[in-house]
């Protein structure tokens, strides 16, 4: 049987990176998850004025869909994020736009946005 994939854009923080791995194999009952780590991956991808930064991460993006055949993808906010000190409204703004932009992209997946809060725990935001 071939294994699953699915694509998380998440922060480097090291204290995300499980979570976001469990969460992602309970729901999607997927094998293995391709993580592309940012510091703030959310403020990238909103914001889009780091042009190589955003290619970087649409590329690496796109050799999961390719190789593994992922078709979902998690954009990750997360409390206490040093590479995207604000509130935490202000990064759920920006996952609203980073799910857009990723959308943009259209390839042909599903794109999800994911808070990790502070107890470490993952929450689904609505779009």
């Amino acid at each position: 049987m071939e294994k699953k994939f699915a694509t998380a854009i998440n922060c480097m923080d090291g204290r995300v990176q499980i979570p976001v791995i469990d969460w992602m194999k309970k729901k999607y009952f997927v094998e293995y998850i391709d993580m592309i780590t940012e510091p703030g991956p959310v403020r990238i991808l909103s914001e889009g004025n780091d042009i190589s930064r955003l290619n970087s991460i649409r590329d690496r993006l796109e050799i999961s869909i390719k190789k593994h055949a992922s078709n979902i993808v998690a954009i990750v906010a997360h409390y206490d994020c040093a590479g995207n000190p604000v509130e935490k409204e202000t990064q759920l703004t920006q996952l609203k736009s980073a799910i857009d932009r990723v959308k943009s992209w259209n390839m042909n997946v599903k794109v999800l946005g994911l808070w990790v809060n502070e107890h470490w725990n993952v929450e689904e935001i609505d779009k």
